[in-house]
């Protein structure tokens, strides 16, 4: 295929910055994710706290400083939004994200020592501060959350020690009444601590997994094109220092022929007809890596309608291959940006994998569709299917199951890099005894970008 060109025309030092740069802003990304669901917490916690107080104050005989709570509400919206805004644009570390949650410790310790000091039954909120600084911060920061919520904590017995228990609130309630209170306000600690920590841990976690997912695929990406700039330099430098000696080598061997005497024995004849064959076949294969690696390099970007893709795909299919392949276009007008002799190539190695794998006479459909934004093209044959143990390696350079001569493992490789480099995705499924389906998704071309690149 020549598109290799396309896809792997990268410096050896470009190559390299995909992985490192995918790293750094990986950890940049986590930062902010980290600290836009701190935001959110706040923003639960402000409702929770005003939802308490407000109730709190409505409901029961405990004479709470509403006023000064208020104000402290107030600041702590003021907080919320800066930091929320502050977040947006800043390059977010774990350090930063530890300050957020030891000023939380604080806010936390200053709001119970005004609604009842260390007798206050929500002074297990700690423990959320503690569970989230576990999952989002490192070993020694989630350490340190820990330690400054015991001292935050210890906090309120000193300052009892000082001025006695629970002296900014009022109450008229006797001990029995006090005791009742404190275990229901216990209860209600409980299960919103409960539900704080496993709803936001949880969610938390979960988009931390969805973002190491799209990390690892955007590696992979990185070390596949690292794969395939070395296969394309290895492949050139092949073709260029074996193309003289096995020219060499064919033309001695045809003068030897037209040298041979009459009388010569058949084997000899056959030997040197043999030699001259498996000469031809060794240039056909350097022919073959050398278009692989490029040789035709710098074959533009274009705006190419699906349907003459596909026409283009089909025209490189003999009579007799185009007759089982049954076609279903329907994507309409839809476009596509990229190399188009590539697409081409791509396409038509994957109508060809699927008539080999297919039994003689047996149909492959061949479809295209739109599926959201991109553009897919599928090819399922109904062949033998491949085991998990083949499938796990689809893809990878030089592996292939056909007999020698009939491929060098790197059309699949090829046509994923491809895919990948024009914004889009390649994957194969396939069932042991049913079948295999490969799809080629790309993002259709919007009016505007119908440009030549």
């Amino acid at each position: 295929m020549s598109f290799i060109s396309t896809v792997a025309g990268e410096s050896p030092a470009q190559a390299h910055t995909p992985a490192s740069a995918g790293r750094a802003i990986g950890r940049e990304q986590r930062g902010r994710l980290n600290l836009s669901w701190l935001v959110q917490l706040h923003w639960w916690a402000i409702l929770g706290q005003g939802v308490i107080i407000t109730g709190a104050a409505a409901w029961t005989h405990i004479g709470l400083p509403v006023i000064t709570l208020i104000v402290l509400l107030g600041l702590e919206v003021a907080g919320n939004v800066a930091l929320g805004a502050w977040a947006r644009r800043a390059h977010v570390t774990d350090g930063a994200i530890a300050v957020v949650m030891l000023l939380d410790a604080v806010v936390l310790t200053v709001l119970l020592d005004l609604t009842g000091g260390a007798s206050n039954p929500f002074s297990t909120l700690y423990l959320v501060n503690v569970a989230l600084a576990a999952v989002l911060l490192p070993p020694r920061w989630s350490w340190l959350l820990m330690g400054a919520s015991l001292a935050g904590f210890g906090s309120l017995f000193v300052h009892e020690k000082f001025f006695g228990p629970s002296h900014h609130i009022r109450s008229t309630m006797d001990h029995a009444q006090m005791m009742a209170a404190h275990l229901r306000g216990m209860w209600v600690a409980f299960a919103l601590a409960a539900v704080f920590v496993v709803f936001f841990v949880q969610r938390v976690t979960r988009a931390l997994g969805d973002r190491e997912r799209e990390l690892q695929t955007a590696r992979g990406r990185a070390q596949r094109r690292e794969k395939l700039a070395s296969l394309a330099t290895l492949a050139a430098g092949a073709a260029h220092e074996l193309s003289t000696p096995l020219a060499t080598i064919a033309i001695v061997a045809k003068e030897l022929q037209r040298s041979l005497p009459e009388d010569a024995s058949q084997e000899v004849r056959y030997d040197l007809t043999l030699v001259r064959e498996q000469v031809a076949r060794c240039r056909e294969i350097l022919d073959r890596m050398s278009v692989n690696a490029g040789e035709n390099v710098g074959e533009p970007i274009a705006m190419l309608p699906v349907r003459d893709w596909i026409g283009a795909a089909l025209e490189g299919l003999n009579g007799r291959e185009r007759v089982n392949v049954q076609v279903a276009d329907d994507a309409g007008e839809a476009v596509l940006s990229g190399p188009p002799r590539g697409l081409a190539d791509a396409l038509r190695g994957l109508l060809k994998n699927a008539l080999q794998a297919s039994s003689p006479g047996e149909t492959v459909d061949f479809r295209a569709f739109p599926s959201g934004e991109y553009i897919r093209l599928a090819v399922v044959d109904r062949g033998r299917g491949m085991t998990p143990e083949v499938l796990s390696r689809v893809g990878e350079p030089f592996f292939t199951t056909k007999v020698p001569g009939e491929g060098m493992g790197l059309g699949l490789f090829l046509t994923r890099a491809l895919a990948e480099n024009l914004g889009g995705e390649f994957h194969i499924t396939s069932t042991p005894g049913e079948g295999t389906e490969a799809r080629i998704d790309l993002p259709a071309s919007t009016a505007g970008d119908r440009r030549t690149a």
